[in-house]
């Protein structure tokens, strides 16, 4: 009876806990239908794609902000030099 005591609060408390962390923490990858929404490829919001793609530009980061690229301005590329 004892025992019982003990492991049900822990049960019930890590199971709360693991129920918390998985509702809170969906991820947030990219996803085919962000490309008709977005009208941008893939690699507009990711490095690579395929090798790495939770590795986002600052496009990417913005959308996962954001869930719109309205209002995104793209950083202005430094002259070449000759």
């Amino acid at each position: 009876m004892s025992r019982l005591k003990i492991a049900l609060p822990t049960i019930l408390l890590v199971g709360g806990f693991l129920s918390v962390f998985l509702i809170s923490s969906t991820p947030s990858f990219g996803k085919k239908e962000y490309t008709p929404q977005t009208k941008k490829p893939c690699t507009f919001c990711h490095k690579d794609a395929q090798k790495a793609p939770k590795e986002l530009t600052d496009a990417g980061k913005y959308f996962g902000e954001h869930k719109t690229l309205d209002g995104y301005k793209a950083p202005e590329k430094a002259p070449e030099k000759n």
